[in-house]
Parts: C-alpha cells; structure tokens; sequence
C-alpha cells in the first residue's frame, strides 16, 4: 500500500509460448525464470497481493512453490496466440476479490528487473498523480537512424531530421516490457496501459532485456550469474 492505495501485481504466465517453448518456466541461474519476478515482486514494500495468472498447471504448480499465489486457472480463451496482453489482466482484475485502487503488470520475461525499480515506478506513478506508468529504456538505436525501402529499394527515414552526430539526436524511449502500473478503475474503462495520459518510468539498459529467445536466455543466465560483475 501507498497513500492508502492497495495494490494488485498481476504476473501472466500462458504455457504455450512459441518462440522459445515453457520459457517462463526454463531455468535461467538456477531459478525458473518466473521465479526471478516473483521474488522480487515480494520483497516490494507497496505490493498487497501478488498473483500469478496462468493456463498451465504445471506453471502454477512451480509459482506456487516460489512464493506466487494462484487462485485459479487462467480460461483457456484467454491464454491464445491472439489474445491481447491486457486481456488476463482485466479478467484478473474482475475476477478477484476485493478490488485494488492500483494494478500492476510484471512480465516474467523480465528477470533483470529489480524491486527498486517495481517499487520505483509505483512511486512515481503517485508522485505525478498519474493513470498509468510504464517502463521505458533508451533504445541501442534511434529511429531517426533508420529507415524503410521503397518499391525500387531506396532508402526513406523514418522520421524527419537530419544529423550530423549522435549527440544531436533527440533522445527516445522503447517500452521494455518490465512494468505497467494503472488506476483500476481507469485501466478498465481504456482497456490499454497506453494513451496520452501515460508517463513513463525509467530504467537502464542493463536491467531492460526481455526474455524473447534462446539467445536471450543464455545472455540473461551469464548477466545473473554474475558474468558482468
């Protein structure tokens, strides 16, 4: 709780990722990768309830044994290809019992992330009086170095602007995937963590890889094995 504000984390797990298959359950350092969300998200210091919203039993079984609680099976037509990533979180949201004044996402494909920065963007999501906040990470490479091909294979910017070095270019930001804070109430009536009135939280490229490969596993088990120390 903050400033008499409950708060619900919500960490969605479907079982049939494609790209790398039982990823939230791979072992990554010796955890599986789930595990490196949910004990960070415990030791948070505004977070009342953590749950874990998942399809798959053995997923539940293994959060359960981390320290998440499961207090039921995701619907199978919420755990598709196709379904929206809000979509498990306002079913959790409804489902529950009783209500929260925040919600928090935390993607379990981002175990670099620590409890200073889910504690941090919570903070100041209040701090801004804001609806929602998510994290953000200054991308390796700006849009306004790149570009798109036309039909004859020319070269067309993507965004307007010309220059001449780095330290001209204006400085963007790159969801990483790690932390969508929001009202409740808001969050129901948008639907989306995004729009106009969202403000962003931001985090180092060193704690910003989201788990999306095998390469990605390994470049994640080195880092929290401690190979960048």
């Amino acid at each position: 709780m903050i400033e008499n504000k409950t708060i619900l984390a919500i960490i969605p797990a479907r079982g049939g990722s494609k790209g790398v298959p039982r990823k939230n359950i791979r072992i990554v350092a010796g955890k599986p990768l789930i595990a490196w969300t949910i004990e960070e998200a415990r030791k948070s210091q505004y977070i009342d309830r953590l749950v874990v919203s998942t399809d798959d039993q053995e997923i539940a079984d293994i959060a359960v044994q981390w320290g998440g609680e499961v207090p039921f099976l995701r619907p199978p037509e919420l755990a598709q290809d196709h379904t929206p990533g809000i979509a498990p979180v306002l079913h959790m949201l409804t489902a529950l019992s009783p209500t929260y004044d925040l919600v928090v996402l935390l993607q379990p494909t981002s175990p670099l992330r620590t409890v200073e920065d889910i504690d941090g963007a919570i903070a100041s999501l209040i701090q801004r009086n804001a609806k929602a906040c998510v994290s953000v990470v200054e991308p390796d490479k700006s849009p306004y170095w790149m570009y798109s091909l036309d039909r004859s294979g020319h070269l067309v910017p993507l965004l307007d602007g010309n220059f001449a070095c780095r330290q001209d270019i204006p400085i963007v930001y790159a969801l990483n995937g790690a932390i969508y804070v929001a009202e409740s109430n808001w969050l129901g009536n948008e639907q989306t963590f995004m729009t106009l009135e969202t403000t962003a939280y931001i985090m180092p490229k060193s704690r910003s890889l989201d788990i999306d490969t095998e390469t990605d596993l390994t470049i994640s088990t080195f880092i929290l094995n401690g190979g960048l120390k």
